[in-house]
């Protein structure tokens, strides 16, 4: 153990931030340029890890629809981004640190950046930019951070800061870290730890013990933004296809959301950006046992009335003359997705389209329009992107991120039972939370002094 790491431990630090990701290195430098002197621990071996994957490695680190959140009262609108037991908990924080104060920050700091299709992106393509930019400045700050340490214990503790500057007329109350390499102190503390999702990144679940154990309540903690699965044997037979279609969600037959994109069919089930939109919903639901189906429509160009008009059309055109049923599907379908839709409609591939009989047409459009898939799980955290659940947000100020429970302690970004769907509103999430716990705890800590 250096001597230099050593005394770090003996003082009692302001602020200390337990996680070295996107909310909790916004979180030491808002704190630290507050004024407080703040530490970061890190479990891993270097900070940041999760925030290189984001975006295939390119970042979407906000989102312009997050403009209108900065007038916005319309509490349900939330919904539209956010999941969790009350999306609009995320309101106070991200008007606090709102879309236009994460690109004047990170402005600030030299990072150029490009919006595509609405998000925000470092211009040269890279997340490390991001990364080394947030660094940069906690080094500029003076905030130390410290990886590999195995935190034991989180504590709530009484005059562990007399020696450092409390006069003694103040309420002198704090925390106790235990790692496996010693103690540290500090006034506050700020729990950004993460998610379940990529175990690799540090992002292990690993926070939500020690929350457990000081008494806050943890909402099931379920895969989000990930591939769905189902048993039906059809995906066997189009594992590899994608196709742009549109899709709903329904949980015990009523429809909760609906998107569209390119879906990527696999062998265990439905994977691509529109099914990952939709799957915090439908994990939630599906750790409440609750049945959940998606309804795939593979034209949705089209309504129904009009693809049967096309297939008709298609069907009896002087060019289908002797053509089988799976040649007349070509240029509609994947060559895969077509002989698998026929099977699906008890239609053989090889059957004389002037043989179809007007119910075997109704059954294909049917089919083809409203293809329904029962969702039997998700995948696991490994493929997930983040984590739905955790600590509950009832029992946290939303306007502070500050326990109701435990004064001085603190929350940000994925901890918290709150996530985003895809395109930059998770590391929103982060930004604002993050920045609104690092300057309420500075707040508080200073107050002790």
């Amino acid at each position: 153990m250096s001597k230099n790491m050593d005394s770090q431990r003996k003082k009692c630090w302001d602020v200390i931030v337990v996680g070295a990701g996107a909310a909790g290195l916004m979180a030491a430098i808002q704190a630290a340029r507050e004024g407080a002197k703040v530490l970061v621990l890190e479990h891993i071996e270097r900070p940041g890890k999760k925030l290189l994957m984001t975006g295939n490695g390119k970042c979407n680190f906000t989102n312009e629809v997050l403009f209108h959140f900065t007038n916005s009262q319309d509490e349900t609108a939330c919904e539209q981004y956010y999941h969790g037991t009350c999306p609009a908990f995320v309101l106070p924080a991200i008007k606090k640190f709102d879309i236009n104060s994460t690109l004047n920050f990170f402005d600030e700091l030299g990072v150029l950046f490009v919006k595509r299709r609405g998000g925000y992106y470092p211009r040269c393509g890279q997340a490390s930019a991001i990364l080394s930019a947030m660094l940069m400045e906690c080094g500029r700050l003076g905030i130390s951070i410290e990886c590999e340490i195995g935190i034991r214990s989180i504590q709530k503790a009484e005059n562990i800061c007399k020696n450092e500057g409390n006069s003694g007329t103040k309420k002198d109350t704090g925390f106790v870290i235990e790692t496996k390499t010693g103690t540290y102190n500090t006034r506050c503390c700020v729990l950004a730890t993460g998610g379940k999702s990529f175990k690799k990144s540090g992002s292990d679940g690993s926070g939500f013990l020690y929350v457990e154990r000081i008494g806050h309540k943890i909402q099931d903690l379920v895969p989000a933004l990930v591939p769905l699965q189902s048993d039906l044997a059809f995906f066997k037979k189009v594992a590899g296809i994608r196709a742009e279609i549109s899709a709903k969600l329904y949980i015990e037959n009523t429809r909760y959301g609906i998107e569209s994109g390119e879906l990527q069919l696999t062998d265990y089930g439905i994977s691509g950006i529109c099914i990952f939109q939709l799957s915090s919903l439908a994990s939630r639901a599906l750790s409440r046992k609750k049945k959940v189906k998606v309804e795939i429509d593979f034209l949705p160009e089209y309504t129904d009335e009009q693809f049967l008009v096309l297939l008709l059309e298609r069907v009896h055109r002087v060019y289908a003359n002797n053509k089988t049923m799976e040649q007349i599907l070509v240029g509609l379908f994947a060559e895969k997705l077509g002989v698998a839709l026929l099977e699906e409609a008890g239609i053989a591939k090889d059957l004389m389209s002037f043989e179809l009989s007007k119910k075997q047409v109704n059954r294909l459009v049917q089919l083809c329009k409203h293809f329904e898939v029962p969702i039997t799980a998700t995948r696991s955290f490994e493929q997930a992107q983040v984590t739905a659940g955790g600590v509950d947000t009832s029992e946290v100020f939303s306007e502070t991120m500050e326990s109701k429970l435990i004064p001085g302690l603190y929350f940000a970004g994925e901890m918290l039972d709150v996530d985003g769907i895809c395109g930059g509103f998770n590391l929103q999430w982060a930004w604002s939370s993050g920045a609104v716990a690092g300057q309420h705890a500075a707040a508080t800590a200073k107050s002790q002094v």
